[in-house]
């Protein structure tokens, strides 16, 4: 079994539509939305739950190995 630390929170830019739905889902307020795509803010604040991958409806984000 991977230690959470393995995993690191990946953005495909080419598929972001800049929704916002990732960003309103985050417990910790990592995401937010700058020139209409998904940016990680705050990298340290990331618990990997992975509600943002869960929701965003174009599979642009994701928790990827490093």
């Amino acid at each position: 079994m991977k230690a959470l630390d393995d995993k690191k929170l990946i953005v495909e830019e080419n598929l972001c539509k800049g929704c916002g739905i990732c960003v309103a889902f985050c417990p910790k307020n990592v995401l937010k939305i700058k020139n209409g795509k998904v940016l990680v803010h705050d990298i340290d604040s990331c618990i990997q739950c992975g509600l943002c991958e869960l929701r965003c409806p174009d599979y642009a984000i994701y928790l990827g190995g490093k």
